[in-house]
């Protein structure tokens, strides 16, 4: 198959915003892909290339050559052309990459190569893109929709699902939860308060939910076969090497087999979580090393225990099950409740001992892997901060020919301009403001470095964030974490934005 027939799909799909259609024209792409070509076609319409390291980012394919005229690249060549560029290492390395992306790109059209950009980058814009994909695959194998979900949460991949789909529901049946091989984490829905959550999943008739306390470590996945151990992060990728203590955890509890999902944290010595940016850092090291704190496990769900599936067990089954496992300093604190107000005080006393928020879970679902669903409810205080916009960066991919990353400035009276770089952002933006901002920004324009639009720092801007980091790479010390755009302040003046004073008041444990 030709790139140039998915690119154009890809395109298609992105203008309609009706999901039967949308599944309609993956469908009709996937009825003409040959055997050989499934697995890349099936990875290419979900928006992933299929090596999970290139070695690329988008300054790596920011300076192109002249796109071909004519298409001719397949699928196949482009996944072997990234595949060779995934195996590049040491001396000589950068330059046989920059010569490999020149010859990929250099064979590809102008769509083609706006395509590969956004496909390297992760940028891929067509809507619901996992989801919708295993629509269209279970249209064209002719197997039930619910059968191809569920064998993509269990195999860790839709990629794996599809090629079972097509050879049928047996195939499909045969994928089952795996001591070993990971599975799509379940996820959590939000709500605005603890209020809110409790009225969706206990309704009227008072039911008692789970209240995990929500911590802000990283997301594990532990699995344990006799003495092998595995740990591996939401997104599947293997830290079983950078996690001795967890491993040792794992390894000491009453149980030959298991599966437990959790949360990997590192806790000062008051008991409280460091920042997150130390776990992070922790677990981004390739191997412990010594004096460092210990990064500890704690779990809060259970997914098979000695030859036993629980996946589709009530969550209170589960969590009996866990409790009779794992020792209550690796679990994460709980509370079960049908009172509103109890629930409250639990999720105050939580964010009053550092942690994130309250994740409230019905007890009588089962376990949705690979699922954002009702049956999890995060609840976390959302910070918001008025901040002046100081530079805009143009976009890329579906964002090109818009202003879109925004650099956020607090005011700060030692700073020779007044005001000081927090960090970045370009989400929250809807088409319209991205329109809006473009004409704005290039109106307060004062000059340009690259890519960067300079402005006077005129626009105040509404910033939600979930919480703040230390920083060494922005001025004041400190950055926003997850944050987006609420809204830009037209009734506020520059100097009646936050203080940088202001912002490190929000610093917590």
């Amino acid at each position: 198959m030709l790139l140039a027939e998915l690119v154009a799909t890809s395109a298609e799909v992105s203008a309609t915003r009706s999901r039967k259609a949308k599944v309609v024209l993956l469908a009709e792409l996937l009825g003409r892909v040959e055997p050989a070509e499934l697995e890349v076609v099936v990875s290419y319409l979900g928006g992933a290339l299929r090596q999970r390291r290139t070695g690329l980012g988008w300054r790596g394919v920011s300076d192109l050559p002249a796109p071909a005229d004519q298409p001719s690249l397949t699928v196949l060549e482009v996944h072997e052309a990234f595949e060779a560029m995934s195996r590049l290492s040491g001396p000589g390395s950068q330059n046989a990459r920059k010569e490999a992306v020149a010859d990929l790109f250099g064979r590809a059209t102008a769509a083609e190569q706006r395509w590969l950009q956004a496909v390297v980058t992760g940028n891929v814009r067509q809507g619901a893109l996992d989801a919708v994909t295993q629509e269209a695959v279970a249209l064209v194998a002719e197997v039930p929709l619910a059968a191809v979900r569920r064998a993509a949460m269990l195999a860790g991949s839709t990629v794996a699902a599809a090629g079972a789909a097509f050879a049928g529901e047996e195939a499909l049946a045969a994928i089952g939860l795996e001591v070993g091989r990971p599975v799509l984490p379940m996820l959590a829905s939000s709500a605005p308060d603890v209020a809110t959550a409790m009225a969706d999943l206990s309704g009227e008739g008072g039911t008692e939910v789970a209240i995990d306390a929500k911590l802000d470590g990283i997301r594990i996945q532990v699995h344990r076969h006799d003495d092998q151990v595995l740990v591996v992060t939401r997104s599947l990728d293997d830290i079983t090497g950078r996690l001795p203590e967890v491993v040792d955890v794992a390894r000491s509890l009453p149980a030959h087999r298991f599966v437990l999902d959790g949360e990997a944290l590192t806790l000062g010595d008051d008991g409280r979580p460091v920042p997150f940016q130390d776990t992070a850092s922790r677990t981004a090291q390739q191997t412990a090393r010594d004096g460092q704190r210990a990064v500890t496990p704690h779990f809060f769900d259970l997914l098979h225990l000695d030859g036993r599936d629980l996946l589709d067990s009530p969550g209170h089954e589960r969590l009996a099950a866990l409790d009779a496992l794992v020792p209550e300093q690796h679990r994460v604190r709980r509370l079960v409740t049908a009172d509103p107000a109890a629930a409250d005080a639990f999720a105050t006393e939580t964010v009053a001992a550092g942690h994130e928020g309250v994740v409230l879970k019905d007890l009588s679902a089962p376990y949705a892997a690979g699922r954002r669903g009702s049956a999890w409810v995060k609840v976390k205080p959302v910070h918001t901060l008025d901040l002046v916009v100081l530079a805009v960066e143009w976009g890329s991919g579906r964002r090109e020919g818009w202003l879109s990353n925004i650099h956020l400035g607090a005011r700060d009276d030692s700073s020779p301009t007044g005001f000081v770089m927090l960090g970045k952002t370009f989400k929250g933006m809807s088409d319209e403001m991205l329109t809006w901002q473009t004409e704005r920004f290039l109106g307060l324009e004062t000059h340009r470095e690259g890519h960067v639009v300079h402005v006077r720092p005129e626009q105040v801007v509404e910033i939600a964030f979930d919480g703040l980091q230390r920083s060494t790479r922005y001025p004041g010390g400190v950055a926003l974490r997850f944050a987006r755009v609420l809204r830009y302040r037209d009734d506020k003046a520059p100097h009646e934005a936050d203080t940088i004073a202001t912002v490190r008041s929000h610093a917590t444990g």
